[in-house]
């Protein structure tokens, strides 16, 4: 935790140097308080001068003043360096998760990601905030307090060490005993995260095979999980208060009791007690504030060993040191010896892939569920970086490419297309932030998407839910389309997406694509064989490896995969005749 804060905290050094002295100011107000109350009972009360009672007050009032203000002064130095603190942790949480690539985002899942961006982070702002407008003073409060005391009656002090000793002991029973709960409840805010994200995205499925009572059973048992380890850790915060409370206040009777004994005797004034008592209240005080941070600062190092896993983890798809940002070719893309197996994995995904995609030309990738070609694909955008073997682009390989310029170059519809909140327009635009409206609606008319669009209330003004849940699938995979269309890229991707349109549907877009992607390069995966019947390339997956490359034709008296596909597609009226 001290790593972290001491990081995100050092561009606002001057910050904290100001809450320091303000700190510094108000304590030092706040002591001195004490020894002038003492001298207005002692030489002004006690002797009826009611002058020096009034120059005396009047000392009290500026000190109070000035400790007001800067404890306010404090405050919204320290409110702006916490939340400045905040904002910068969840930036750099952020921005490190989108750097990953799909290894570490698997490794940490999305629920768990959510969680150290919004509550790990508030719980390590949280001990900011406090260090700075409160735990900071406590060890000045605590130690001007004890020399301050001692100045008034040294026979007292004896006091002071037994209360600190015995607070001390009951705090550090308490903490250790609150660290492991802590921790536990963070993993367990994970899983009820995990739970309820599953819940909401897969509503539909839920109440398709009527698991609500079951979903409903498993929610509960996450809710109880958090609720009894919060009861835990509040029962324990519950003891840490009434215990110091109950240290101060006997503390002071006994001061109060031994006191009378010494002005009995004449070792001490009333006035002298009276502060003796303050400077009491205000070290017992500042173990008060001091077991605040021990109540947050166990839960703040648990969350901050979370944020701190996130922001050493290196992603697996890291950008070149020395990267290339010309290109001669255009368009033109090749597999040569390809692997790629997935960590601890027993055998590998990809063996041995080498083809190579024209500018001009469409190579389709078919093969059974399983064969790899969702991983192939991936292995373009670098979204994995191949094990063995190499990928190129444009003659380069991915891994020596500026990622601006591999990522300008291709655009891919993914396998499940995903929609933001937002219009239509907004959507589309994430491929083009600069096109028009007439480019948008030119590539709506090639996805086979300006119909629907034309139908909403808004036209490309029409929202979009997160998901693009107000739309059918086949809709969501068009408007997949029509964003990387606008795009206008050097190499299409098309991952298994016209999965959801029907068959005239799907016909009608590829004879549209095949106008608008004249020049480029396209890589289409399909389970149809109508889909890729008229490629000029097609490459058969089996088991991770190629087993046939070939036309339509070609493939049918050449591949026995190919064959049985077709073939299976056919007896189930899939339309390949047609």
């Amino acid at each position: 935790m001290i790593r972290l804060i001491r990081h995100y905290l050092r561009p606002y050094a001057w910050f904290v140097a100001a809450v320091v002295v303000l700190q510094l100011v108000q304590a030092g107000s706040s002591l001195f308080l004490p020894s002038l109350n003492a001298n207005i009972i002692d030489n002004g009360i006690a002797r009826g001068d009611t002058g020096y009672i009034w120059a005396t007050g009047g000392v009290m009032l500026a000190v109070s003043l000035v400790q007001v203000a800067a404890l306010i002064g404090a405050t919204w130095f320290g409110a702006r360096s916490s939340m400045s603190f905040g904002r910068d942790v969840r930036q750099a949480i952020f921005d490190r998760a989108l750097s990953f690539s799909s290894k570490e985002m698997n490794h940490f899942g999305a629920p768990t990601l959510i969680t150290r961006n919004t509550n790990d982070v508030q719980q390590v702002q949280m001990v900011v905030l406090m260090t700075a407008t409160m735990i900071l003073s406590a060890p000045l409060m605590m130690i001007g307090g004890v020399i301050m005391a001692l100045r008034e009656d040294v026979g007292l002090s004896w006091l002071i060490l037994v209360a600190v000793v015995v607070l001390g002991a009951i705090i550090g029973i308490l903490a250790s005993q609150m660290t492991p709960l802590f921790k536990s409840m963070q993993i367990r805010i994970d899983t009820l995260n995990r739970v309820l994200r599953e819940q909401i995205s897969g509503l539909r499925v839920i109440r398709a095979f009527v698991r609500e009572p079951t979903e409903s059973a498993r929610f509960d048992a996450a809710n109880h999980d958090v609720a009894d380890t919060a009861t835990r850790v509040g029962r324990r915060m519950m003891t840490m208060f009434p215990s110091v409370f109950a240290v101060m206040n006997l503390s002071s009777i006994a001061v109060v009791w031994f006191g009378a004994f010494r002005i009995a005797s004449g070792d001490l004034q009333v006035g002298q007690l009276t502060a003796y008592l303050a400077y009491l209240s205000q070290i017992l005080m500042s173990v008060m504030m001091a077991t605040m941070m021990f109540m947050i600062a166990p839960r703040a190092a648990v969350a901050a060993g979370r944020i701190n896993e996130v922001l050493d983890t290196e992603s697996s798809v890291v950008p070149p040191p020395k990267p290339v940002t010309e290109v001669s070719q255009h368009g033109r893309m090749s597999f040569e010896g390809v692997s790629f197996a997935y960590p601890g994995a027993s055998r590998p995904v990809l063996s041995g892939i080498s083809f190579e995609v024209r500018p001009g030309e469409t190579t389709a990738i078919i093969g059974s569920t399983g064969a790899g070609k969702t991983t192939l694909v991936n292995l373009i955008p670098r979204l994995f970086d191949a094990t063995a073997g190499r990928v190129t682009v444009d003659g380069v390989d991915v891994r020596d490419l500026d990622p601006d310029l591999l990522w300008n170059r291709i655009g891919l519809v993914p396998q499940r297309p995903y929609l933001f909140s937002g219009t239509v327009a907004s959507n589309l635009r994430m491929g083009n932030p600069d096109a028009t409206d007439a480019e948008l609606w030119h590539a709506l008319t090639i996805a086979q998407a300006r119909d629907f669009v034309e139908q909403m209330p808004d036209g490309l003004d029409s929202p979009i839910s997160q998901g693009g849940t107000n739309v059918s699938g086949g809709q969501r995979q068009r408007l997949a389309i029509a964003r990387a269309l606008v795009r206008r890229p050097e190499i299409y991707v098309f991952d298994d997406s016209f999965s959801a349109l029907d068959v005239a549907t799907d016909a009608a877009l590829r004879t549209a694509l095949a106008g608008e992607t004249r020049d480029a390069a396209v890589v289409v995966v399909a389970q149809r064989v109508s889909t890729i019947r008229s490629a000029e390339q097609i490459i058969v997956l089996e088991d991770g490896q190629i087993v046939g490359v070939g036309t339509h034709d070609e493939l049918l008296t050449s591949c026995a995969t190919y064959a049985e596909i077709v073939d299976s597609q056919f007896r189930s009226n899939e339309g390949v005749a047609a």
